[in-house]
């Protein structure tokens, strides 16, 4: 089967979620002809690539809502049985460089999270990778008191790593947005501001929600 051109419309978006509502991994991917790895050890992000093909998602890697002409992004949220979140919920790399006059306004965060197709996983660990089964997806979107908090904690860490701190962030920061280390392994490194402006090796971030955001969204759409 052909890779989907972009859907033109929310309901076709919707409609195309819905489609694939039950389906295990390898029966989805089987439709497209698509070769399922074992584990996810060295493809932690094949689902979601997947599904952005399937879908017809056409941002890529840029720094835009996957859908580009709805402005909606995708994000899975693998679950438990119980509908419980099992991991936080990576949004976007964090800019550890010419971040002066950054607004949340313009970050991407704010982009990637206005409005989201939320595509829960059931991924239990007694279910074999191959077997989980894919969730109902459903649109969501970002509303004024969960941005405010967002925005909170975005500038908060902003704020820490133009002071040349970021080596003092950790996951614990932020009530609902946290950074945390991005990368394949612990010795990646990247350029960033340290102490007195000097440039400095870290290892890449990234910007993940918190469990309890997700718990939260998932609670409100299917009132668990």
């Amino acid at each position: 089967m052909k890779a989907p051109k972009p859907p033109k419309s929310l309901e076709e978006l919707i409609s195309r979620a819905n489609d694939i509502a039950g389906l295990s991994i390898v029966e989805l991917a089987g439709r497209y002809s698509l070769n399922v790895p074992k584990d996810l050890t060295k493809n932690k992000g094949w689902v979601g690539q997947m599904l952005e093909y399937v879908l017809g998602a056409t941002a890529s890697s840029k720094p835009v809502p996957d859908f580009e002409l709805l402005g909606v992004e995708l994000k899975t949220i693998p679950i438990s049985k119980l509908g419980k979140p099992l991991e936080t919920t990576f949004i976007t790399s964090t800019p550890l460089l010419n971040i002066s006059g950054a607004k949340w306004e313009d970050s991407v965060v704010k982009k990637k999270l206005r409005n989201v197709l939320w595509v829960p996983i059931l991924s239990c660990k007694s279910i074999p990778f191959p077997n989980r089964i894919i969730g109902t997806g459903f649109l969501w979107e970002l509303d004024k008191e969960l941005e405010k908090t967002l925005k909170n904690d975005w500038e908060e860490q902003m704020e820490l790593i133009a002071l040349g701190m970021v080596e003092k962030i950790t996951a614990n920061l932020g009530t609902a947005l946290q950074i945390r280390p991005k990368a394949a392994s612990s010795s990646s490194v990247t350029n960033a501001i340290g102490k007195h402006g000097k440039v400095i090796q870290t290892n890449p971030k990234g910007y993940y929600l918190k469990k309890e955001i997700t718990q939260k969204i998932l609670d409100d759409q299917f009132r668990l």
